[in-house]
């Protein structure tokens, strides 16, 4: 089968401003993703980070490092703030090659961020 290029996202909730908060939230969002997909970080093109902008301990791109995605492009941005947003999220929109269809992707919301996706 040939592989192609699909995009996938995600969302989760950081306890708190703090380094550890941040990376160990967008490593278990990164950790989801990747075990309900199937990819590896070879597989991954490249991935966006955006934050709110409560979020400003750490750079949420970092955990990818920690996981090992260290040929991968990241780009973190912060979001717009917006009175109705949801505090300290992350989001990931990941760009990877799969074999799968895209209907059959498995995007993920974790923790208050089940909120923005309850579809999903």
């Amino acid at each position: 089968m040939t592989k192609v290029l699909r995009g996938l996202r995600g969302a989760t909730t950081a306890t708190a401003n703090t380094s550890e908060a941040i990376l160990e939230a967008t490593e278990e969002l990164l950790a989801a993703l990747r075990d309900a997909n199937g990819f590896e970080p070879a597989d991954v093109e490249s991935a966006i980070f955006t934050s709110s902008p409560d979020l400003t301990a750490e750079y949420p791109a970092r955990a990818a490092r920690r996981l090992g995605w260290t040929d991968v492009p990241l780009l973190g941005t912060a979001e717009v703030a917006v009175p109705t947003g949801l505090p300290r999220c992350v989001r990931v929109l990941l760009h990877f090659y799969t074999t799968k269809p895209q209907r059959s992707l498995k995007h993920m919301y974790l923790r208050d961020a089940a909120k923005l996706r309850p579809d999903r």
